[in-house]
């Protein structure tokens, strides 16, 4: 039986039936990835807003990019979430 996909595979072929620009495939995967890393490679599916929000706020106050980086961020995360792993985050009110 073959292995499913990784992770960052499923992201980069939902991307591609959903036809975003290749540009737009490289950040995403790129924004998901430091995520990743930020939480402790914990795998996505077991964080939740709590934890987009800490990252988020970590990126404007630590990493001190601007708001649209932020905002491309949350974009990459939000679209992780609701197009990869089909999980509804509430609201993301408490980032910085």
């Amino acid at each position: 039986m073959p292995n499913p996909p990784k992770l960052l595979d499923r992201v980069r072929e939902k991307l591609r039936v959903k036809h975003y620009a290749i540009r737009t495939e490289e950040t995403y995967v790129d924004w998901i990835r430091r995520h990743i890393r930020f939480d402790d490679k914990k795998h996505p599916k077991n964080l939740g807003a709590s934890d987009v929000e800490a990252f988020l706020t970590h990126l404007a106050v630590a990493g001190k990019v601007a708001a649209s980086m932020q905002n491309q961020a949350k974009s990459a995360l939000l679209f992780l979430y609701r197009e990869v792993l089909d999980i509804q985050l509430p609201w993301l009110d408490k980032v910085t």
